[in-house]
């Protein structure tokens, strides 16, 4: 059962959004819920905004150290069975706890749900995302996540994570990398049940300055390719599974799109090791065929960008992946 919900909230630098997410954070309907604020050294107005809250929220304010550590003071500071890390420039819908309630049970790692697109005023961009074809069962996310090394999830603001989860990874070093949820994304459908509802419970704020927002540096595309090693790695030595090795990452559809991308934009970049041109394309042309979410139309429409991506001119190629990670379509 499901008690007292936690959401921390890190923030650095959002003094423009910080007071609309701590009000959606105090906001949410249900009996016991604390919000705990770690300001990660913010130099513009967020000290001031947070403190304006008084003790309506737990506030601690520290040196600037990162994403990470503001998320493991938080979650050391946190008491709930039940913990979102809710980014400072998102929003949770009121409705969150008592729809993650309706699924809880002791053998959840995470429940997920959609999220809305909003832009940086808080008007709804009429997406949302990740878009389930179908909602997956916790099966369905183990054999995809074996077989891949992903599934279909949202970033962090979209997941609920079960304390007896959590507990096994926090405090989180630099093992995973310097964010929160790639560890805790990773990890979960190897440590218990991934949980997904179909409504959506939290919005996501756009506006240029997002990590997830690739075309700002196409460095992000390599980065994210790295990020996604890091965390599988993590993942696998976590639970034992080392035996996967590096192999489902060349078979996953998301990340076969970024390494495409990160190989046109950064061809000097490497981030995958054993990767090349000549094994994007094997994966492409295999790609129809590898287990998971998505329709069989948009399997072909995976393996037909990355092959025309791969094989274009350098103006052309650029150009598709503009198209391809242009917002609101990417997630």
């Amino acid at each position: 059962m499901m008690e007292r919900l936690s959401v921390v909230i890190p923030n650095y630098n959002y003094g423009r959004f910080i007071e609309a997410a701590i009000d959606s954070a105090l906001a949410v309907d249900w009996p016991d819920v604390e919000v705990i604020v770690v300001d990660d050294g913010s130099t513009d107005d967020s000290r001031e905004r947070i403190a304006a809250y008084g003790d309506r929220i737990t506030a601690v304010f520290q040196a600037n150290a990162g994403a990470r550590e503001a998320s493991n003071v938080g979650f050391a500071r946190s008491t709930g069975d039940a913990i979102v890390f809710l980014d400072s420039d998102d929003l949770l819908e009121p409705t969150l706890a008592r729809e993650v309630a309706i699924v809880w049970s002791d053998r959840v790692s995470k429940v997920q749900f959609p999220m809305i697109r909003i832009d940086r005023d808080g008007i709804p961009t009429g997406s949302r995302f990740p878009e389930f074809a179908r909602v997956p069962t916790p099966d369905d996310v183990r054999r995809w996540m074996r077989a891949t090394g992903e599934y279909p999830t949202p970033p962090g603001t979209g997941n609920v994570y079960a304390r007896t989860f959590l507990e096994k990874l926090f405090p989180l070093d630099g093992t995973c990398g310097a964010w929160t949820d790639s560890a805790c994304l990773a990890a979960a459908p190897y440590l218990g049940d991934v949980i997904t509802v179909e409504r959506p419970q939290a919005r996501y704020r756009q506006h240029g300055e997002n990590d997830s927002f690739l075309l700002a540096d196409p460095r992000r595309f390599s980065d994210h390719v790295a990020r996604a090693l890091q965390r599988h790695r993590f993942a696998l030595a976590l639970s034992g599974n080392e035996a996967d090795g590096d192999a489902p990452l060349f078979r996953g559809r998301h990340l076969l799109q970024l390494r495409v991308a990160a190989r046109r934009m950064r061809p000097q970049d490497r981030p995958l090791p054993g990767d090349s041109r000549a094994r994007m394309l094997g994966d492409a042309v295999a790609s129809p065929f590898v287990p998971g979410p998505d329709s069989a139309k948009r399997r072909l429409m995976v393996a037909g960008w990355s092959i025309a991506t791969l094989v274009a001119p350098r103006a052309l190629a650029s150009r598709l992946v503009e198209m391809r990670f242009r917002q609101p379509s990417a997630a």
